[in-house]
């Protein structure tokens, strides 16, 4: 599985971004999908994740009622939708892919990830 992911920018706090990430491969309805993030010298964090038929959704504290994931398993795309941004939100986003139907935070149990997309939210 190749995981491409894009979307990121420069917003105000305040504003919105939706990042989308995009897989190859015929098995994407079968994964267990989320988001990390990673600021500065800062440990790569989770953020939300999405079971393979997007019926069960899992987010971080910090991020809950503001963002939303969501799949679209016809397009082999996942979606966070990103509302009042913070400028502690600023980060790299990853998406990653875990071959499971059990939801983890963990990073380390997600086997695909994505390069990476650059959110930055000025204050």
């Amino acid at each position: 599985v190749q995981l491409q992911a894009s979307g990121g920018g420069l917003v105000q706090a305040g504003g919105s971004l939706r990042l989308s990430c995009a897989a190859s491969g015929r098995t994407f309805s079968s994964y267990t999908m989320g988001w990390f993030r990673q600021a500065p010298g800062k440990e790569r964090e989770f953020v939300a994740a999405i079971s393979y038929s997007g019926s069960n959704t899992y987010y971080v504290d910090s991020v809950k009622g503001r963002f939303t994931i969501s799949r679209d398993n016809a397009k082999n795309t996942v979606y966070l939708q990103m509302n009042s941004l913070k400028p502690e939100d600023t980060a790299v986003y990853y998406c990653a892919a875990r071959p499971n139907v059990i939801i983890t935070t963990t990073p380390s149990s997600y086997k695909y990830w994505g390069q990476g997309t650059l959110v930055t939210v000025s204050s």
